[in-house]
């Protein structure tokens, strides 16, 4: 769904209709930060931080981003640290409470499950994120775009109070170079270590599945297979890349997934991608998965954390046939992997407005990391000024087409920053089932609730 848009209001109103509720675990320290500019005006933020275990920390990061009353609305969001392979204090700490606030107020008063979602390929802040999630009670992490296979170890470490590493993918980096990111839970903890959540790896394919499940430094408890209709990052192609005439990948028989290989390795197993149908539902639990994962049926509900004016936009054109189109762009993302844009008008999907934004990499968390001539660790994006990134080592070709999904993905959610006092614009990501966002829609209502996609789910009518 991207950053923000699973939030703690989307993921507990999930949790409380007896489902797996899941928060988006990309970028929440920048997040809590932006969230702590803007005044937090109901309060919720504080709620939560205040079950912290440190009361230290949350008053190093109230000091450090807290504006009682908000910003003034015509100025710019302040920086943040950006995330490294050796994070600085500060990042640290915002890392563990963001995750800490966002999964305590995603579990506030019910008693269903709550999980996080993170991205392999985002590995500097995950230690700190797990954690801070875990001294919350998270009850599932989920990640994808990659091979996540340190994970499992890492969740067994920090559920006993270790310090726990995580190997990082630097290009170019020797055998003997140290690529280890490191992080000791002991400042953050109260009187005893976190419970271990369960983990689920989202794959695309049985062979993951098998190396996962097989050659983990940990227990895998699960998986969700996840097809090329999802939104946000879908798995290449298997093979060559071969491209339609728009330029979108072509994938084939190659990408099914085996699911009885997958159904043989005895482990639950959720199906992922335009499956947010009583039939799909069926046929998931047919070929033996527990269940299906939604996310564009839940991204544009009243309680995901999309601008509403967007929300609304994209309701009412989902009731005019062909109206939404998604293009699975191999280029937009500085990861390399294909991304899901929605094609909408005031967004960055239009090509205008990509050439009138001037390339900037302020917040960092899709950097890649490389090994620089002198043995330090250098950091570079595709999305960065072009002479910025061919300094680095990089090529003019790998900048062409990179969007700035950090920054639009911000803005999304209402926290794109100011520049010379315009926003940036939104970036929307969403699956191809984006286009039947109507059946959830009566006659006269221009938006719908999570619950109502969970009774459409379950057989139930929709109502009111």
């Amino acid at each position: 769904m991207g950053v923000g848009v699973s939030g703690w209001r989307l993921a507990r109103a999930v949790a409380q209709a007896g489902q797996l509720g899941v928060v988006s675990g990309t970028a929440l320290p920048l997040v809590l930060a932006r969230q702590l500019q803007l005044g937090d005006p109901d309060g919720d933020l504080a709620r939560a931080a205040v079950r912290f275990p440190r009361p230290d920390v949350v008053e190093r990061v109230w000091s450090a981003y807290f504006v009682p009353g908000g910003k003034p609305t015509d100025a710019p969001f302040k920086a943040v640290p950006m995330p490294s392979l050796h994070p600085s204090q500060a990042f640290l700490d915002l890392a563990v409470l963001a995750a800490f606030v966002e999964v305590a107020l995603a579990k506030e008063g019910h008693a269903g499950p709550v999980g996080i979602n993170l991205l392999e390929k985002i590995q500097t802040p995950t230690l700190p994120t797990l954690f801070g999630a875990m001294l919350a009670g998270v009850d599932y992490v989920l990640m994808g775009a990659g091979i996540p296979r340190a994970i499992p170890g890492v969740l067994d470490g920090l559920a006993r109070g270790e310090s726990v590493e995580l190997k990082l993918d630097i290009t170019g980096a020797l055998e003997t170079d140290d690529c280890q990111s490191r992080f000791d839970p002991r400042p953050y903890l109260g009187s005893a270590p976190p419970a271990r959540p369960r983990f689920l790896p989202i794959i695309s394919s049985a062979t993951l599945a098998l190396t996962l499940a097989r050659k983990s430094n940990g227990r895998v408890d699960g998986f969700v297979v996840e097809g090329p209709l999802a939104g946000g990052h879908n798995a290449p192609p298997r093979g060559a890349l071969t491209l339609t005439e728009s330029g979108e990948p072509i994938y084939g028989p190659r990408d099914v997934p085996e699911l009885p290989k997958i159904r043989d390795l005895g482990l639950p197993f959720w199906l992922a991608g335009s499956c947010a149908d009583p039939g799909k539902l069926a046929e998931a639990r047919a070929a033996g998965a527990a269940g299906v994962q939604v996310g564009t049926a839940f991204a544009f509900c009243e309680e995901s954390g999309l601008l509403p004016d967007l929300k609304r936009k994209v309701c009412a054109l989902s009731r005019s046939l062909g109206a939404l189109k998604v293009r699975t762009d191999p280029r937009a993302s500085p990861t390399g992997f294909p991304f899901k844009v929605l094609q909408l008008l005031g967004t960055l999907s239009d090509e205008v407005r990509v050439a009138a934004r001037e390339r900037i990499c302020d917040l960092g968390y899709l950097r890649e990391l490389y090994r620089k001539p002198d043995g330090s660790v250098g950091y570079r994006c595709a999305g960065e000024p072009v002479e910025d990134y061919v300094r680095k080592g990089g090529t003019v070709e790998d900048t062409q087409g990179r969007l700035c999904l950090c920054n639009g993905l911000m803005a999304n959610i209402g926290l794109g920053q100011l520049r010379f006092g315009k926003a940036e614009d939104p970036l929307i990501t969403a699956g191809d089932d984006v286009a039947n966002l109507a059946r959830f829609l009566p006659a006269g209502i221009d938006s719908y609730r999570a619950a109502d996609v969970i009774r459409w789910l379950l057989g139930s009518p929709v109502v009111v």
